[in-house]
């Protein structure tokens, strides 16, 4: 694969992850077999959300990895990940990273933050991920 096929590889899955966080009202972008999103996204489903889950690959393994089913370059994920949602929660660079209604809240800590301070339930409703 020459320079140019790999950037451009890179910028399509870039925009395949940028669609997904536009169209899905909770995307989780984590490492595969990462313990804390596998605590994220416990904590959505128990909620009643059904999250979209961008995994993203370790280390050499990063031709498996997959986001919304559209395989992904890790690696420009994480450089390009933060400025999807404008970084309104903060913790940029920092993996998991969720994103409700196409904005970046943050990583589990933000997440836990939001849930127990009863602001997650309404934020859930006004993107579209809950009915109740």
């Amino acid at each position: 694969m020459t320079a140019a096929m790999a950037a451009a590889a890179a910028g399509a899955s870039i925009d395949g992850v940028r669609r997904v966080v536009a169209e899905s009202p909770v995307v989780v972008v984590g490492r595969r077999g990462c313990c804390l999103g596998h605590v994220v996204k416990r904590l959505l489903q128990g909620l009643g959300v059904n999250p979209t889950v961008c995994e993203l690959a370790d280390g050499a393994a990063a031709a498996g990895a997959s986001c919304g089913g559209t395989a992904v370059d890790d690696a420009a994920i994480l450089e390009e990940f933060t400025g999807i949602g404008g970084g309104g929660g903060g913790g940029g660079g920092m993996l998991p990273a969720v994103f409700i209604g196409g904005k970046l809240v943050g990583g589990l800590e933000r997440l836990m933050a939001v849930h127990i301070s009863g602001e997650l339930v309404p934020i859930l409703k006004e993107a579209g991920a809950l009915w109740l």
